[in-house]
């Protein structure tokens, strides 16, 4: 049973933690940049937003994106984190699919299992490795954004490329290492035994 909520708890934080991932690729707001002084700025009251996509302006009653579409003039780090978040959301389809397959209120006839701890196992990796390449990515990006101008704080895309990093890397760590052994996984389900005549052995269970 504890195995059994250990892989909900899994689950659940690593599928919040895909989506998180999901909307930083797809938002602009990494880093909030200022192409002068910081004093200059803030009495202009004109701030640059920086992301993987776009290169926004924003003013009061202004906000006005770029596309960044050529990629033969991008910077090496805005590819390279561009692919590493898009690698990330990709890998968080299959690994939730094989770990909705191994949910407990899932079957799928009999099925042993072992076949289900495989499953998970392989969930919980994918886990493992697009948790890193967020990590990697929205790390690399703010620091290489710095060199090229100055950032005055980190947008909300970045916070949730982090969060969901985190999220990920949680999850898949408890369902890699707390999924229980191969033999036991999935069988401490309770379910009701058919063409039982004696009403104390209508209820069974597996431990």
């Amino acid at each position: 049973m504890v195995a059994t909520c250990l892989h909900l708890t899994g689950f659940v934080a690593s599928f919040v933690g895909w989506i998180g991932m999901i909307v930083a690729t797809s938002t602009n707001d990494w880093v909030v940049t200022c192409g002068y002084t910081i004093t200059t700025c803030r009495k202009m009251d004109e701030l640059g937003s920086k992301g993987l996509w776009a290169d926004c302006v924003m003013a009061t009653g202004l906000y006005h994106c770029k596309p960044l579409v050529d990629i033969l003039i991008l910077p090496g780090y805005v590819q390279a984190c561009r692919a590493l978040m898009i690698a990330a959301s990709v890998l968080g389809l299959p690994a939730v699919f094989l770990l909705v397959t191994v949910l407990p209120c899932i079957r799928m006839g009999h099925e042993p299992g072992v076949a289900k701890y495989r499953r998970s196992q392989l969930g919980g990796i994918l886990l493992i490795l697009l948790a890193l390449c967020g990590v990697v990515a929205t790390i690399w990006f703010p620091v290489s954004a710095h060199r090229e101008t100055m950032i005055m704080s980190f947008g909300y895309s970045l916070y949730t490329g982090w969060i969901g990093s985190a999220l990920c890397l949680f999850g898949g760590c408890i369902i890699v290492c707390c999924s229980g052994d191969a033999q036991s996984f999935g069988e401490n389900r309770f379910y009701y035994a058919s063409g039982s005549s004696s009403p104390s052995h209508a209820k069974s269970a597996h431990v």
